[in-house]
Order: structure tokens, then C-alpha cells, then sequence
């Protein structure tokens, strides 16, 4: 919402052509609860502006001094949003060289021949202002996107530094890997840090595309009756790794009595896991968190506490706007792009939930309080979780087409696949897909990239739909696109199922 102007940015300038025309006029306006100020000299007016001002209203005879030629410097140096109204009160009849001259020299004149009705000054001086709001209103908006470039300007370098950090780890590992033979034991370790790196980048994407999709109203949240107990233990779990290796103390108080709410379970785990991340990121090692779950009225709260960076005042009602960073600064969170808050906010909001955050100040902890509806307890039946990975699963068909022109990519998910036990054919593109079938490869199952050059993966599924020899064909998109009108259209061109990269292997033998 835009700030009102400040008084002295509402007020009418005058310099009138004797002292009785200021006083006159101050009463006539003052009546109409117009704010004035009247000004002995144009130099005085001059000063006066530059403070600010709604319009200024000058007497003909004026325009004659010297003095003239500053008022029009500064009206000429405005801002580009700014064109202050200028009131010129003309003598009867006149058609001067003087005010012809005012005219051509300041844009925004209006004259107003004397004697005049009061009626016609008052009208005047209040779509003066009007004007004049119009533009405070246009340098808010102005200042509100001038802010908004900076804080993108300062996530997208946030983002830079946050990709290259476990680029640089993976890079070293590779290069050890290709310097000299390992025995697989000790390379081991290396694979596993690069599938560490790996995870942490998709967390990172993963984290951009929910909060685009949650800020545009897109994502679907599976509601049932959720306990909130196990809600915060899974979370707990979640961030375990974060908080033991900063050597943080958790401690935790959780309600004697179930606590339920209708909610998405997992994206509600989300919730509580981005608070104690955050908790984490800002808390000096070895430090103190406790969550905390009670019951007030038909509400449950859930607080973490830390006694970490703490939040200076000025930024709590900010803090969970996009790309926001806590404390004002990026060097104490460890890591991060500053949209976990943005994540949690909307995602309570969706739940019918607030959250708040308080604090003492800089250096003196912090406090996330999240507050949801309680709901009448429906337990249900608890999903259990998914089963690891062991082969390729013997129901489904073993002879797989892989189209990707990133031949590192298909070659990659062709030999993973192959080591489970399936049948490939690679093609590294659309055209090249359509010939191996001509020749004789009939898959079972495609895994299609989508944009690809030339014939991209839609068009390649219509014309496989097409083929008669490919009845029952299960068709997967794999692919980087994620929006809803990515979706939208992967479904129209008969694709049974929509996987993001990078593969998920448990998610496919699910949606198969």
C-alpha cells in the first residue's frame, strides 16, 4: 500500500501580489481545509519547493522578478515522475507577454483570470492536487519497483553463489576420479559426495519452482487429518543433519493431548523443516532451538525459538516477503536464497493458518509462531513409505526408448536403467526416434525429453500415438518444465505420465 504524502508535500505555495492577496487567499482556501503557505519572495518560494509541495500559486506581477529565473531552473530539475501544478493568477483582460513566457517555459501552468469566483479557485486548487496525488502515487510505485529490482538483483547473486558452492566440491570430485585409478571402496566416497551436491542443487530448484507455483495459487495440496506431533517429528528428522552438524541443542515441548489439523502432511513437515533450518542457519554453532506445541482455544501453535542473529526491527513485517533475506544480510544465513520464509507464509495461509515472527532485536534470538485450526480427530490410515529401488520391476515391458538430444543425459539414464535390468534404445532426437521405429524397435515404454530442437518431445508423442503398431505404448515426459501450462500440454499430446529432471527413479516406478 502507497504511503500518504507528507503533509508539507499537500500544501499550496503562495506569492501573491500584495500582502492583502495572501491573506484573502489563505482564508478562502483555509475555509475549503486547503493547507497553504505564503511566501515573501521567490526566493523564499524557491527554498520552500524543494522541501515539497502540492502546487504553487503565483500572481502575474511576480513572474516580472529577476527571480523568476531560479523558480524556473527548479521546476525544470524535477524528477521524472514529479510536474508540480503552477497556479498563475492573471490580471482582467490581460493577454501578457509575461504569461505567454510562463507558459512556454513551465509545462504544467493553468492560469486564472482576476477577479475570479471562489467556487472556480477552490475547484482549481483541488484538481491541482488531485494531479499532484497521482504522481506521489507514481513515485511510490516507481520506489516500490527500484526496491524489488534490487532484492532480485541481490537473489540472483545469492543464487549464483549458492549453485557454485556444490559445483565446486563435485568438480574436484570428478577431477580426482579421472586423475588416477580408485579401488571402488575408496571412490565410494566421492560418489556419495557428488550425490550429496546433487541433492542440494535439486532442493535449490526445487525450492524456486514451489514458490512460483504457491505465489500463482498452482499447487494442490492433498488435504486430510494430519496429528501435528508426528508432523514436527518428521520435520525434526528433516533437519537433523543441519542442526547436529552446527552442534545445535533442540529441545522440545509437545502438547500432553493429540493435537489434530485438516492439512497436507508433507507440505506441512515442510513448514516446521524450513523453521528449523532457518533456526539453524542463524544460530552460531553450538547453539540453543526449542519447538514448542500447545493448544490455544480451537487453535494449535507451534513455536521454534533460537538464540541466534535475532531480527532487527525494521525488517519483521518483511522478512517473509520473496527474496528477503533475515538480519538484512546473506553472510549469516550459511546458505540459502531467502525464500523458505515466502514458502512457509503461503503455505500456512493456505492451510488456513499465520505465522509471526517476533524478536528482541539484532543478537538476541528469534521466535516463528504458527498458528492452524484445529480439526476433529481422524486418524486414518497412516501411508507407508515407499519401498526402496531393487530392480526393474518384471510387470513392466523391457524394452525402453529414450529420446534426449542431451546425449549425456540419454546415455546416462540408458545405462542406469540397462543395470537394472531393462532393454534401451537410445535416439538424440525426434526424427531419429521415428526411424528406430520404422526399423523395427517396438518399445513398451518411452521417456521423451520435451524440448528438444526441430521435433520436440510433444509433437514426437502425437505421431507415436499415431502409430498402430505402438498400442499400449506408455509414454513418460521427462523434462526440466514444470508449470502448469508445460503440464497442460504434455497431457494433451498423450502422455501418461510427467516426471521432472533430474529422474527420480522411485517416482517412476510409482507412476508406472
Amino acid at each position: 500500500m502507497s504511503a500518504a504524502p507528507a503533509p508539507v508535500e499537500q500544501r499550496i505555495l503562495l506569492r501573491t501580489a500584495t500582502s492583502r492577496d495572501a491573506l484573502m487567499a489563505n482564508a478562502v482556501l483555509a475555509r475549503a481545509q486547503i493547507d497553504t503557505h505564503s511566501c515573501a519572495n521567490l526566493g523564499d518560494l524557491v527554498r520552500e519547493l524543494q522541501q515539497g509541495a502540492g502546487a504553487v500559486m503565483l500572481a502575474e506581477e511576480v513572474l516580472a522578478d529577476p527571480a523568476a529565473a531560479s523558480l524556473n531552473e527548479v521546476l525544470a530539475s524535477q524528477a521524472p515522475w514529479s510536474d508540480v501544478p503552477v497556479l498563475i493568477l492573471a490580471r482582467q483582460g490581460a493577454d501578457s507577454r509575461v504569461i505567454a513566457e510562463a507558459m512556454d517555459k513551465l509545462a504544467n501552468v493553468t492560469v486564472i483570470e482576476r477577479p475570479m469566483r471562489v467556487a472556480s479557485l477552490i475547484s482549481t486548487v483541488r484538481t491541482a492536487l488531485r494531479a499532484r496525488n497521482r504522481q506521489y502515487q507514481l513515485r511510490d510505485l516507481l520506489d516500490g519497483l527500484r526496491e524489488a529490482d534490487q532484492r532480485k538483483t541481490e537473489f540472483l547473486a545469492t543464487l549464483a553463489h549458492e549453485l557454485r558452492n556444490p559445483l565446486a566440491p563435485m568438480s574436484t570430485a570428478l577431477t580426482l576420479l579421472m586423475r588416477k585409478p580408485h579401488e571402488a571402496a575408496e571412490a565410494v566416497r566421492y560418489y556419495e559426495l557428488m550425490g550429496r551436491q546433487i541433492e542440494h542443487m535439486v532442493r535449490l530448484v526445487n525450492d524456486l519452482m514451489e514458490v512460483s507455483r504457491i505465489t500463482r495459487g498452482k499447487i494442490e495440496l492433498r488435504m486430510e487429518a494430519v496429528a501435528l506431533e508426528s508432523v514436527i517429528k518428521d520435520a525434526i528428522e528433516l533437519s537433523r543433519p543441519l542442526l547436529e552438524g552446527a552442534r545445535h541443542e533442540l529441545s522440545t515441548e509437545l502438547c500432553d493431548e493429540p493435537l489434530v489439523v485438516r492439512g497436507d502432511g508433507v507440505r506441512l513437515t515442510q513448514v516446521f523443516s524450513n523453521l528449523l533450518n532457518n533456526a539453524a542457519k542463524y544460530t552460531a554453532p553450538g547453539g540453543k532451538i526449542r519447538i514448542v506445541l500447545r493448544k490455544e482455544g480451537r487453535h494449535a501453535v507451534v513455536e521454534v525459538w533460537d538464540n541466534g542473529t535475532g531480527i532487527a526491527p525494521e525488517m519483521l513485517n518483511s522478512i517473509f516477503d520473496m527474496f528477503v533475506q533475515v538480519s538484512g544480510t546473506s553472510k549469516a544465513a550459511q546458505g540459502g536464497l531467502g525464500i523458505g520464509l515466502t514458502l512457509v507464509k503461503s503455505l500456512v495461509e493456505l492451510h488456513g493458518g499465520s505465522v509471526v515472527a517476533t524478536s528482541d532485536g539484532l543478537g538476541r534470538g528469534a521466535m516463528f509462531c504458527v498458528r492452524l485450526p484445529l480439526t476433529r480427530i481422524d486418524a486414518g490410515a497412516v501411508t507407508p513409505p515407499a519401498a526402496a529401488v531393487a530392480g526393474w520391476p518384471a510387470s513392466l515391458p523391457n524394452t525402453v526408448l529414450i529420446v534426449d538430444d542431451n546425449r549425456d543425459a540419454a546415455d546416462a539414464l540408458s545405462d542406469l536403467l540397462q543395470s537394472l535390468g531393462a532393454s534401451t534404445h537410445v535416439a538424440y532426437s525426434g526424427d531419429a526416434a521415428l526411424h528406430a521405429v520404422a526399423d523395427g524397435v517396438l518399445p513398451g515404454l518411452a521417456i521423451l525429453d520435451i524440448g528438444m530442437p526441430g521435433m520436440d518431445g510433444c509433437e514426437l508423442a502425437i505421431k507415436l500415438r499415431a502409430n498402430p503398431a505402438l498400442k499400449g505404448l506408455i509414454l513418460v515426459a521427462l523434462t526440466g518444465w514444470g508449470q502448469q501450462g508445460d503440464k497442460d500440454r504434455i497431457a494433451m499430446a498423450g502422455f501418461d505420465h510427467h516426471l521432472l529432471k533430474p529422474l527420480d527413479l522411485a517416482a517412476l516406478f510409482s507412476v508406472l
